[in-house]
């Protein structure tokens, strides 16, 4: 007999957190690397963001505005090392 699509979702979401349980358990962050990691976030959306804003834009001097933010991004990123959680 067929089931409904909601328990195989339910189902699913069991399993996913069963497998999530059975996993590595994750190391615990400090604040300071909890607050790195949040930095590290915000800048990649705010780099995904510009580079969107980029494709769409169609002034040259907006697209020099962006272009400048971006090389902006990638240095802050850099300064921050690779992401520190993964």
């Amino acid at each position: 007999m067929a089931r409904g699509w909601e328990s195989k979702s339910v189902e699913s979401q069991m399993e996913a957190a069963e497998a999530r349980g059975r996993g590595q358990q994750q190391p615990r962050l400090s604040a300071a690397q909890i607050e790195r990691k949040a930095r590290h976030d915000s800048l990649l959306l705010d780099r995904k963001r510009v580079l969107h804003d980029l494709e769409k834009a169609r002034h040259p001097r907006h697209q020099q505005m962006l272009r400048e933010a971006l090389a902006y991004l990638d240095r802050k990123l850099a300064g921050l090392g690779p992401d520190p959680v993964s």
